[in-house]
């Protein structure tokens, strides 16, 4: 089954997030390839059927570190936002094990 006829009608009345990550402001700094391909991502939200205006965008959490208890709004927006039901998809850069603790994030989509 390919990416898109996993998408329904249900997921595209929901948000699109584009959640944009830096562990840390050197990351920022040295990894500016890896920065403008996460922004790059808005654009394959689109390309599955979301229009521009109904992807937003988080980054508040750039060069912020999820060690320690940190805290990272931007996360805890987007988290906020899956179980709320708002979000029909999430992309990323990578997520890690960023939402084990917190949500399990597959079940929230899918519904």
């Amino acid at each position: 089954m390919s990416e898109t006829n996993k998408i329904t009608a249900d997921h595209l009345r929901r948000r699109a997030v584009v959640y944009v990550r830096q562990s840390s402001a050197s990351q920022v700094e040295h990894n500016r390839e890896s920065t403008a391909r996460q922004y790059q991502l808005v654009e394959r939200a689109v390309t599955l059927g979301w229009t521009r205006e109904h992807v937003t965008v988080l980054d508040q959490d750039l060069g912020v570190s999820g060690s320690g208890l940190t805290e990272r709004s931007g996360f805890a927006h987007l988290t906020a936002e899956v179980a709320l039901g708002h979000v029909g998809l999430v992309l990323g850069g990578t997520f890690k094990n960023q939402f084990e603790e917190r949500v399990d994030i597959r079940s929230s989509l899918k519904h």
